[in-house]
C-alpha cells in the first residue's frame, strides 16, 4: 500500500514537472537549475512524508519489526532518511559516472545535460526502493549523514566566502566614497549583530542557577575568533577586508547558537528548552532556506571563482569573477556551449573540443552532501531512539558537529588570510 502511494506521489510530481515544460526544453546552461529543482522536490517530498507518512510506514512489516510499535515520530524519521538516501545515491551515482569529463565531446557530457525524463524515472525508482531496505541500513545512513552534513557546512562556508569576496570586490571596484562607506556600515552592522547575538546567548544558555562552563566556553571562544578576524584582516601585512571578516564572524555566531540550541531538552543549561517547539521550527525553516540558497548558488557559480571547482583545462580556472549564468545566457536560443571552435589542420577544417566549465562530479557531490544535511535538519540530526517519547530531537552529536564546523571555519578563514604571508612564492588567488 505504501509503495503504491509513494509511486503515485512520485509519478504525480514527475508529471507536474513535465507539464511545466522543464523536462522537454532544458538547455545546457539551464541544466544546473534543473538539478536544483530536483533537489528542491526531494526536500518537499521529505517534508510531506515527515508529517504524514508515519502511520503508513507503521503498517509495513519489514519496517515495523518491533514487538511494541514505537511512536509515529520514529517512522517519520525513517521516511525522511529513506528519501534522503535515495536522493544521495542518485547524485553519488552521477558523481561517479562524471569523473574525468573534461570536454563536451565526451559522451557523458550529454548524460549530464540531457535525458531528463529518464533521470526523473530513475530518481523515483531509487527513492521507492529505499523503502524496501532493512532498518539497519537506513539507521547507518543516518549516522554517516552527521559527518557528511559537517562537510556540507564547510562547503557553505566556501560559498559564503566566495560571495562576500565578490561583494567586497564589486563595491571597491566602483572607487567611490559612497561605496566605501557602505562597506564600512555593512561590516559594522554585522559585527554589532554578532556581539548582540552573543549577549543573547549568554542570557539564554548560561542561567545563573546552573554551572554552564561548557556553554560559557563556546560563547567566549566565538567572541574571541570574531575579534581575531577583524584584527588579522586589518593588519597592514595582510591583504584582507573587513566585510568578509564581519560576515564570517556573524556566521560563526549563528553556528554557536545552532549548536547550543541543539543541546538536549533536559539539559539544565539549555534555557530555550521550554520554547523548543518555536526554536526548532525557526531553526528548521532557516536551515532549509540556507540549504536551498547555498545549493542554488553553488550550482550557478560552480567553477567561476573557486579553483578547486574547475577542471585543469577550464578557461574559467583562476580568480575570474565572471558569473557562469548571465542574463543573455539564460535567454532561449543563446546556447553557445553547443558549438565547438573550428580549427584548421593540414588544409582541413575540424572542430576543437570545448572544455567543460566546471567539474561535473564535484557538482553532483554537492547535492549528495546537501541531501545528508537536509535529512539531519528534518530529523533533528537523526537522534532517534525508540525508547524516547519524542524522538525527533537534537542532542550532543549535533552540538559537537556544529561546534567543530565553527572551529574549522575559523581555521580556514584565518589560514586564507595568513597563508600568502607564510608562503609568498605560492599563488593563493
Amino acid at each position: 500500500m505504501w509503495a503504491a502511494s509513494c509511486l503515485a506521489s512520485c509519478c504525480a510530481s514527475c508529471a507536474c514537472a513535465a507539464c511545466t515544460g522543464v523536462v522537454g526544453s532544458i538547455s545546457r546552461r539551464s541544466a544546473r537549475i534543473a538539478y536544483c529543482g530536483l533537489f528542491a522536490l526531494s526536500l518537499i517530498v521529505s517534508w510531506i512524508l515527515r508529517d504524514f507518512a508515519g502511520p503508513l510506514l507503521a503498517k509495513i512489516p519489514w519496517i515495523n519489526t518491533f514487538t511494541e510499535t514505537p511512536s509515529m515520530e520514529w517512522f517519520a524519521t525513517q521516511a525522511v532518511l529513506r528519501v534522503s538516501l535515495g536522493n544521495f545515491l542518485f547524485f553519488v551515482m552521477f558523481a561517479l559516472i562524471m569523473i574525468g569529463v573534461k570536454d563536451q565531446r565526451d559522451y557523458r557530457d550529454s548524460w549530464h545535460h540531457g535525458g531528463w525524463m529518464a533521470k526523473l524515472i530513475i530518481w523515483c525508482i531509487t527513492i521507492i526502493l529505499m523503502f524496501f531496505i532493512p532498518n539497519g541500513v537506513a539507521n547507518a545512513y543516518g549516522a554517516v549523514s552527521r559527518f557528511g552534513s559537517g562537510l556540507f557546512l564547510l562547503v557553505q562556508v566556501i560559498i559564503l566566502l566566495d560571495f562576500t569576496h565578490n561583494w567586497n570586490a564589486a563595491w571597491v571596484a566602483k572607487d567611490e566614497q559612497f561605496w566605501y562607506m557602505a562597506l564600512l556600515v555593512v561590516s559594522v552592522v554585522c559585527y554589532l549583530a554578532s556581539f548582540t547575538f552573543s549577549g543573547l546567548l549568554f542570557h539564554w544558555f548560561t542561567p545563573s542557577s546552573a554551572d554552564c562552563q561548557l556553554n560559557t566556553f563556546f560563547i567566549i571562544f566565538t567572541l574571541i575568533i570574531a575579534v581575531s578576524f577583524a584584527v588579522i584582516s586589518l593588519h597592514p601585512q595582510v591583504n584582507g577586508s573587513l566585510l568578509p571578516a564581519a560576515v564570517i564572524a556573524l556566521y560563526c555566531t549563528y553556528l554557536c547558537y545552532s549548536a547550543l540550541s541543539s543541546e538536549p531538552r533536559g539539559y539544565q543549561c539549555n534555557g530555550l528548552h521550554k520554547h523548543i517547539g518555536a526554536v526548532s521550527t525557526g531553526t528548521l525553516v532557516l536551515g532549509m532556506g540556507t540549504t536551498l540558497l547555498s545549493v542554488v548558488y553553488s550550482a550557478v557559480r560552480a567553477g567561476s571563482s573557486a579553483t578547486f571547482l574547475s577542471p585543469p583545462s577550464s578557461p574559467r580556472e583562476g580568480p575570474s569573477h565572471k558569473p557562469l549564468l548571465t542574463k543573455d545566457d539564460m535567454e532561449e536560443g543563446n546556447d553557445l556551449e553547443d558549438d565547438d571552435e573550428p580549427i584548421t589542420r593540414g588544409g582541413k577544417q575540424s572542430r576543437k573540443p570545448r572544455p567543460v566549465t566546471y567539474v561535473y562530479s564535484f557538482f553532483h557531490l554537492i547535492f549528495a552532501l546537501a541531501s545528508m544535511y537536509s535529512a539531519m535538519l528534518l530529523t533533528g540530526w537523526g537522534n532517534a531512539n525508540v525508547e524516547e517519547k519524542d524522538i525527533i530531537d537534537v542532542g550532543w552529536p549535533s552540538v559537537w558537529v556544529r561546534m567543530c564546523t565553527q572551529w574549522i571555519t575559523a581555521a580556514l578563514y584565518i589560514w586564507s588570510l595568513v597563508a600568502p604571508q607564510i608562503f609568498p612564492d605560492r599563488d593563493f588567488s
